[in-house]
């Protein structure tokens, strides 16, 4: 089969289209045909080298940890009513990171494998695989209310663009930050009440006033670094602030001594989604986009052998919502 391989750290330039041997489907696991891979910003970071502290990745290897197809066989313990279904598929246990989905064929545990809805196609579907899952969690464990002020950073990320979409029908006020007038566009779209560009030096003040200087009730910060920090100047004291992301790349370095003399309730990324939980939310995720209430955003769709200028359009910021390679 065809297969992306991550032949050793760096830049785009070390994925490369090879032949591999098909996956075997394992006690417990499915084989999926793929006709969309995931992207994730994350595994551009793994890619280049970044993040192993916290991921234990060797080269060469397949990258991908999210995919849309059909299931073409299944192993020991695995009910064969899955056999020819059209599923997404996750291809690790929970939290973990095993790669192998950018590949015409890709094993995964059963329990990672989530049947879609009829109205949805393949590639839609993946929009709600592993963003709508932790977008729904994070917005469950904020608690949003109606008119509650709420800043998205990275909003036009694929993650982001789900925050905006449940803040807004939660009926809190939304402000999305994001970079260019491109992007910020799109956020006004999905549902935001005020886009801010956060490359301008000035970007929370503006924060700041969109709100008539009261600051945000709820912060989900996908951006990380300095302009999590950043964030964290406009919270309210006794604000709830959520710390998923490093597309700024590193996660924020939050003071904690101002966190805690500030009252403001922190959830970073050791925040992990309760094993009891990623079912009953991806299930609601492709439930959320089947009716509408989501709006899946693919940003780019390309072909398989051109992995290397999808991760170079992420890493240069240039692609809103879904990254996806198709085979």
């Amino acid at each position: 089969m065809r297969a992306v391989q991550v032949t050793r750290f760096g830049g785009p330039e070390v994925l490369v289209t090879t032949e591999l041997p098909d996956p075997v489907a394992g006690a417990g696991q499915v084989v999926v045909d793929v006709s969309a891979a995931e992207v994730l910003f994350l595994d551009t970071q793994l890619r280049s080298g970044s993040l192993r502290e916290y991921f234990t990745v060797h080269p060469p290897y397949v990258p991908g940890t999210g995919v849309a197809g059909t299931v073409s066989a299944v192993g020991e313990k695995v009910d064969p009513g899955w056999l020819g279904r059209r599923v997404v598929a996750g291809t690790a246990e929970e939290g973990e990171y095993a790669g192998g989905g950018c590949a015409e064929r890709a094993a995964a545990p059963v329990s990672e494998a989530y049947a879609i809805p009829d109205e949805l196609d393949l590639p839609e579907a993946l929009a709600g695989l592993h963003d709508g899952l932790m977008a729904l969690s994070l917005a469950e464990k904020a608690v949003l209310r109606p008119g509650e002020r709420v800043l998205v950073s990275a909003a036009a990320g694929s993650l982001g663009v789900w925050l905006v979409q449940l803040a807004h029908a939660a009926g809190a006020h939304v402000i999305g930050a994001a970079r260019g007038e491109r992007k910020l566009r799109h956020v006004r779209e999905m549902g935001a009440d005020v886009a801010v560009d956060y490359s301008e030096p000035d970007w929370a003040e503006r924060v700041r006033e969109a709100t008539g200087g009261a600051g945000v009730d709820v912060v989900f910060d996908g951006a990380g670094g300095q302009l999590g920090r950043a964030a964290l100047g406009v919270t309210t004291d006794g604000g709830r602030f959520f710390s998923y992301g490093a597309a700024s790349g590193a996660v924020a370095d939050l003071d904690a001594h101002e966190v805690e003399r500030r009252r403001v309730v922190l959830r970073g990324v050791e925040d992990e989604i309760a094993p009891g939980d990623w079912r009953r939310l991806a299930d609601q995720a492709l439930s959320d986009l089947a009716t509408g209430r989501i709006r899946p955003v693919i940003g780019q769709a390309l072909p398989l052998e051109r992995a290397a200028d999808a991760h170079a359009a992420m890493a240069a910021r240039d692609v809103i919502g879904k990254t996806l390679l198709l085979t």
